[in-house]
């Protein structure tokens, strides 16, 4: 990811006051080993993709506290998945809600 992008990134984040949202999803994560200890797992289905380029994710506990139906790696990309390869994130996103109908 070029310089310009990761910049503009952080700007449209700054400038409309969205950071705070976007981490949200970090906090919740923090969190969900409490919530699924008082509560149990989501039943909520669940896909997950993963960039073995970059990301380390362990499956056993993805799949401890969700309902993995999909689980996708990828060995390209990074941490900003969809901007750095949509094509593959389109495709993956599509192959999991057919799973739902």
């Amino acid at each position: 990811m070029d310089r310009d992008r990761l910049l503009t990134n952080v700007t449209l984040y700054w400038l409309t006051g969205t950071g705070g949202s976007a981490a949200q999803v970090y906090y919740e994560d923090i969190t969900a080993a409490a919530w699924s200890d008082a509560f149990g797992p989501s039943g909520v289905p669940t896909g997950v993709l993963v960039s073995t380029a970059r990301d380390l994710t362990v499956r056993r506990l993805a799949e401890r506290d969700h309902h993995v139906v999909r689980w996708t790696e990828h060995d390209r990309g990074g941490h900003f998945f969809a901007m750095e390869q949509p094509a593959l994130f389109v495709d993956d996103l599509r192959a999991f809600f057919r799973t739902l109908r």
